[in-house]
C-alpha cells in the first residue's frame, strides 16, 4: 500500500474538477488546497529522513506501477484542460470566477504536467520523454526540456545558470530573469547541436523551432475551436503553470554557489547545492522533487528511490510552504540567508 502513496499527487486535479464544476468562489479552491491546506498537513505530518535499503531499491527501481503513476497524467492534464475549454466557453462567469479558474488550472499544468514532464524527460526510453514533451505542451515551455537537460544540470549553483536564483534576488525579479534567460539559452543550445551536426537553424531537427510551431499551432486550434475565451483561458492558465514552475526552480537552488577549482573551472555539483525538504507531504505530492541534491548527483534515478543526503542544506519547510514565503521576499531572506553555508552565498 505504501507504494501507492504517490496517488496524492492526484488531489490536485481532483480539487480542480470540483473548482470547475462548482465554480464561484469553489472556483479557488486549488490555491486554496495547494498552498493553505497542504502546508498546514505538512506542519502536521511528521518529517521523514529514511532512505531505502538497497534491496528495496532494487525491487521499486523498476516497479511498473511508479511510472503508470506518472503516465497516468498525461489523460488527466489533457482531459480537465478540455472540461475547462468546454466549461469556460458554454457558461456565464464573473471575471472573479475565470482568474479562479485559470489559476486553479495553471497549478495543474505546473504540478502534473511539468513537473512529471521534468521526470520523464530524464529518462532513457524515447517514448517516455516523448510524453514528458506532450505534458510541457499546454504550459507553452517545451523549451525546458532542452534547458534543463543540457542547461542547467550542467550550471546549477553557478552565475551561468538562468534557473539558480541569486541570494537576495526577489521571487519576482527571479521571474523575469529566469524566464527570459532560459528561453534564450534553449536557443544557444539548440544551435550549438545543429553545428556540432553540420546542420542549419531551419533544419527538420531543429527542435525550438517544432516546439515554437507546436505551441502556436495548439494556442491556434483553441482558438479555432473555444473562441477568444478559449484562447485567453489557455494562453493564462500556460503562464500559471510556468510561474509556477519558475518559483519552484527559485527555491530549488537560492543563494547557492559552487565553487571554483584552481583551473578556473566549477567544481563538481555536489548535495550541497541544492535546497532540500523531507516533509512528507510535498514529497509525494511532488514526486519526490524535493530530494533535489540527489537527482542532481544522477539525473536518470527515479523519483521512487531517490535519497536524503545529510549534508544537504535543508529547508525548513516543505516546497510548497517554501513558495508561498518565497512570495515576501523579507520573510523570505530572514529565514533563507541565515541557513546558506559561509562562502556559498552569490
Amino acid at each position: 500500500m505504501k507504494d501507492l502513496k504517490y496517488l496524492a499527487a492526484f488531489t490536485i486535479p481532483l480539487v480542480t474538477f470540483f473548482a470547475i464544476h462548482f465554480q464561484g468562489v469553489f472556483s479557488y479552491l486549488t490555491p486554496f488546497y495547494g498552498f493553505i491546506i497542504i502546508p498546514i498537513l505538512e506542519l502536521v505530518f511528521p518529517i521523514d529522513n529514511k532512505n531505502l535499503g538497497p534491496e528495496e531499491v532494487e525491487s521499486r527501481k523498476n516497479k511498473i506501477l511508479f511510472d503508470w503513476l506518472l503516465y497516468l497524467n498525461l489523460p488527466i492534464v489533457f482531459g480537465l484542460l478540455i472540461f475547462a475549454l468546454v466549461t469556460v466557453t458554454t457558461n456565464s462567469f464573473e471575471s472573479y470566477e475565470f482568474v479562479g479558474l485559470i489559476i486553479s488550472m495553471g497549478i495543474v499544468l505546473g504540478v502534473n504536467g511539468i513537473n512529471v514532464a521534468h521526470e520523464l524527460g530524464h529518462r532513457q526510453t524515447t517514448n517516455e520523454r516523448f510524453l514528458g514533451k506532450a505534458l510541457l505542451l499546454p504550459a507553452l515551455y517545451m523549451h525546458f526540456y532542452i534547458e534543463h537537460n543540457y542547461g542547467h544540470h550542467l550550471h546549477a549553483a553557478t552565475k551561468e545558470d538562468p534557473a539558480t536564483a541569486r541570494y537576495n534576488q526577489s521571487v519576482y525579479s527571479y521571474w523575469v530573469t529566469s524566464i527570459f534567460r532560459q528561453y534564450i539559452s534553449a536557443w544557444k543550445i539548440q544551435k550549438k547541436l545543429l553545428v556540432n551536426n553540420n546542420l542549419s537553424v531551419l533544419s527538420f531537427k531543429n527542435d525550438m523551432l517544432w516546439y515554437l510551431i507546436l505551441q502556436l499551432l495548439y494556442l491556434g486550434i483553441i482558438a479555432f475551436a473555444f473562441g477568444l475565451t478559449g484562447f485567453l483561458f489557455a494562453l493564462f492558465s500556460g503562464i500559471v503553470g510556468f510561474v509556477l514552475l519558475e518559483t519552484v526552480n527559485y527555491i530549488e537552488h537560492y543563494g547557492l554557489l559552487r565553487a571554483k577549482t584552481k583551473s578556473g573551472r566549477y567544481e563538481r555539483v555536489k548535495a550541497i547545492h541544492s535546497w532540500n525538504s523531507n516533509h512528507i507531504i510535498g514529497r509525494i505530492i511532488l514526486y519526490e522533487l524535493t530530494r533535489h541534491s540527489d537527482h542532481h548527483y544522477k539525473s536518470s534515478k527515479k523519483y521512487q528511490i531517490l535519497e536524503c543526503h545529510e549534508e544537504s542544506p535543508q529547508m525548513p519547510y516543505g516546497y510548497p510552504t517554501s513558495m508561498v514565503l518565497s512570495l515576501v521576499p523579507p520573510l523570505w531572506f530572514k529565514i533563507m540567508n541565515k541557513r546558506i553555508p559561509e562562502g556559498m552565498n552569490f
